[in-house]
């Protein structure tokens, strides 16, 4: 789909010197966001307000989803101190609420389980009062890695389904729709009192019956918060925008959430998995909310 975006997705222009300062942060302590590698809509409202998506295990993904804007091909290695570097930056930035997410590394053998451990622990240990949100890749079904996660204690842990399940060999070609839900369902069993959470991304080409079924999919793996956003395409190279979802059509995916049961849910076109993801995170102890 060519043309302009429609008019819900206008934002204001980030503030230049908040951009630099943010990116000098981030690059003097050698970090990664995903609010860059996936040309997050965000980033300005995210960087003015003195927050980011930390991106660990490096910027090169070893997979090659059609969606995405982040770099694929050989991953670099493994950074022994961006523990200790994120710590830095959470600290200078005064996060209280912190989201770490990475690319997927199928070329290690734990998939960078043991990296996440150590970043969740480090900021545990530093941070007492922090809350931690991990958004990981599905390990390749390695239950062992996703333990090794689970046990660090970070008090979410987060997967994207991404979109739904007839869109993965187009979409997630190297991934498999039930071996996502599957992780959700086993974060559960390892530790119920982790909060799980998902993603599902619209415009790709899929149904509104679809949808419902991913979201009740996901209900029945125990996941307890959602978000669903617009798919944006990254460029002329990446799977296209097939349409355009209205605002209208998000609330209603998001009434058809709440009565699913979720704890939490924030359907909207510029919806990202970390947007606000605090305020999504307090609203899944609440009642749901009226409009």
């Amino acid at each position: 789909m060519n043309g302009r975006l429609p008019p819900w997705f206008k934002q204001p222009p980030a503030d230049p010197k908040v951009m630099s300062t943010m990116d000098g942060l981030l690059k003097g302590l050698s970090l990664e966001t995903v609010c860059e590698s996936a040309h997050c809509p965000n980033i300005g409202r995210c960087f003015t307000g003195g927050t980011a998506t930390f991106l660990i295990l490096g910027n090169v993904c070893s997979r090659h989803c059609t969606f995405c804007a982040v770099k694929k091909g050989h991953p670099t290695s493994v950074d022994k101190n961006e523990p200790r570097h994120l710590l830095e930056a959470v600290t200078k930035l005064g996060l209280d609420y912190i989201v770490i997410t990475s690319v997927t590394r199928d070329d290690l053998p734990d998939g960078g389980a043991a990296q996440f451990a150590k970043t969740i622990k480090t900021l545990h240990e530093n941070r007492e009062d922090a809350i931690v949100e991990v958004l990981v890749p599905d390990f390749l079904d390695n239950e062992s890695a996703l333990r090794t996660v689970v046990e660090a204690w970070p008090e979410v842990i987060n997967h994207n389904i991404e979109t739904v399940a007839r869109l993965y060999p187009e979409a997630r070609p190297e991934a498999n729709y039930r071996r996502s839900l599957g992780l959700l369902s086993r974060v559960k069993s390892l530790d119920p009192e982790i909060v799980t959470k998902s993603g599902l991304m619209l415009g790709l080409g899929e149904t509104k019956a679809e949808i419902i079924g991913a979201m009740s999919d996901l209900r029945e793996a125990s996941c307890d918060l959602l978000t669903i956003g617009q798919y944006l395409s990254p460029s002329s190279h990446h799977h296209p925008v097939v349409r355009f979802i209205s605002p209208e059509e998000f609330a209603e995916f998001a009434d058809v959430g709440w009565e699913m049961g979720f704890g939490g849910i924030a359907s909207a076109p510029l919806a990202r998995s970390s947007f606000q993801a605090n305020e999504l995170y307090a609203r899944a102890k609440k009642p749901r909310p009226t409009r």
